[in-house]
């Protein structure tokens, strides 16, 4: 079977292994051993499509000409992982550049298209799962008037195979809000819980936060409010500034929670800084 006959198979096949082979979570908070163990190897999405023409360095802005971006540009063209995900970035942020998600996703399609079947420990792997993540995104919402459209079904390929293949945090993050919100699909929140965990144990903070709300509040969750009041400390201590809703969430658990559930959560969070300390 063809690689990109397999594509749709990828998200059925990731999560029935992960339920059939991993224990129900308990959402301790010590650090665990490889979480993503029973996580099989599956196949690669196929199919992304890019520019079939390369951007010639005449198309760098002038301003930059003769500039560090010009030899980003060469070694993108050249196959570079690395200058490829520089560039996609700063096209994707308007850092430097004039801010363009078509090109950033041609970009990160063409880290995705060359190096999905890198092992997961290669020095690359990282750039190549963050790839995932991007394209991952730009299906979600599409990008406006281009060949780009949303496609829930394709984000959740890309995220379903950098969260699994790679273990990458963020992917399973995006990847547990499309459950739990029901984007592009009913919401299931088994298999959304289940990659929350996941990505909040790998330390992703709005994994966390979210992770810390549900347990606080009971909300598909049965309610442990000192395990939530913990995962919600983490969170805020890595939260942005413009993250209100993290630092909300938890001066509103620090508020109702009683002085057992903040005792207690701080026993827990002194396991976890043990755990990621050892």
């Amino acid at each position: 079977m063809r690689t990109s006959e397999r594509i749709g198979l990828v998200a059925a096949a990731v999560t029935a292994v992960i339920f059939a082979a991993a224990p129900a979570f308990a959402f301790e908070g010590t650090q665990p051993g490889n979480q993503d163990a029973a996580v099989p190897v599956v196949a690669a999405p196929g199919g992304i499509g890019v520019m079939k023409k390369p951007v010639p360095p005449a198309d760098i802005p002038q301003a930059a000409a003769g500039s560090s971006l010009t030899a980003l540009q060469y070694a993108a063209e050249g196959g570079h992982p690395i200058a490829q995900w520089k560039l996609g970035r700063m096209y994707a942020r308007g850092d430097g550049v004039a801010q363009d998600d078509l090109r950033a996703y041609d970009y990160f399609s063409k880290i995705a298209n060359a190096h999905a079947e890198d092992s997961p420990s290669a020095p690359q792997a990282a750039i190549v799962a963050n790839a995932f993540v991007a394209l991952g995104r730009y299906y979600v919402s599409g990008i406006p008037n281009s060949r780009v459209k949303a496609d829930p079904e394709r984000a959740r390929e890309m995220f379903s195979y950098a969260a699994s293949y790679f273990g990458n945090a963020e992917a399973q993050y995006n990847l547990a809000r499309m459950y739990l919100d029901g984007v592009g699909m009913p919401p299931d929140s088994k298999y959304g819980i289940r990659w929350l965990g996941l990505a909040a144990r790998k330390g992703q903070h709005q994994a966390q936060a979210l992770l810390g709300q549900m347990l606080f509040n009971g909300d598909r969750l049965q309610r442990q409010a000192a395990r939530g009041l913990m995962w919600l400390t983490l969170a805020q201590d890595s939260a942005g500034p413009d993250e209100i809703w993290i630092k909300d969430s938890y001066k509103t658990a620090m508020a109702k929670a009683s002085d057992d559930d903040r005792a207690m959560a701080l026993q827990m969070l002194e396991r976890w800084v043990q755990g990621r300390r050892d």
